[in-house]
């Protein structure tokens, strides 16, 4: 018998389901979801919808993981400052070629043992072997490369890597939401859950039809009923 997600929860799955859909797509804080759940008529508490996002939103992560397309042959990789408590941080991030973020990495230096690192953590996961990496100019790349995938196509161009830099944009705006992180252990959750659910909702819009985008979107949302067991309840 397979227990439920929701075991335990006092409300139905529909709203938990939306609240963290909420926190995870658009820049809100808990206190602004209690507000829109409010105006609905839902008396919930900032620190439930917390408690939801916190439990559920990695679970819902890992279920999406399940429906997203086999990740490309070529990787671009790059990293980013963030800062945890007034210490700078590094956040890693890899995206394939057609721009879905296949694994995230928050370290403190930006040195080849913190590259080689991420570079063995994407090649834990089974049938991941890239044919190409792109990367900026940053020499621990090369490292990196060196020691655990000598065998790709490694190309260093700072024009190259686009996609792995644009992906850092919402977690950008999140982070300033949010006015920084409290630990590098709750960062590392919130934007591993984030950087799976947040990208589901956003479509390339600029390569699509109006009507394509409508069905594009339909499609997620179901996929999203079925992670979050809505279709379940019907």
């Amino acid at each position: 018998m397979v227990v439920s997600q929701y075991k335990g929860f006092r409300f139905p799955r529909e709203i938990i389901s939306h609240c963290v859909w909420l926190y995870h797509r658009f820049t809100l804080s808990f206190r602004e979801i209690e507000l829109l759940m409010a105006a609905r008529g839902i008396e919930v508490t900032y620190e439930t919808i917390r408690t939801w996002c916190a439990k559920l939103g990695p679970e819902y992560a890992r279920r999406l993981r399940r429906h997203q397309p086999q990740s490309g042959d070529t990787w671009q990789l790059d990293e980013v400052f963030v800062k945890i408590r007034g210490v700078r941080k590094y956040l890693w991030r890899e995206v394939d070629q057609h721009g879905n973020i296949l694994d995230i990495l928050i370290q403190s230096k930006r040195d080849g043992k913190a590259a080689t690192r991420f570079f063995r953590t994407l090649l834990k996961k089974p049938g991941r072997q890239p044919r190409v990496l792109i990367t900026d100019k940053l020499a621990s790349y090369r490292v990196a490369h060196r020691t655990t995938m000598s065998t790709a196509e490694h190309r260093q161009n700072k024009y190259l890597n686009n996609r792995a830099e644009n992906s850092h944009q919402p977690a950008r705006q999140r982070e300033r939401a949010m006015k920084g992180f409290r630990s590098v252990g709750s960062a590392q959750r919130f934007l591993a859950a984030f950087s799976r659910i947040s990208p589901h909702f956003r479509p390339p819009r600029h390569r699509m039809t109006a009507t394509d985008c409508r069905t594009e979107m339909a499609a997620r949302f179901q996929v999203w009923d079925q992670v979050t067991e809505v279709t379940l309840s019907a």
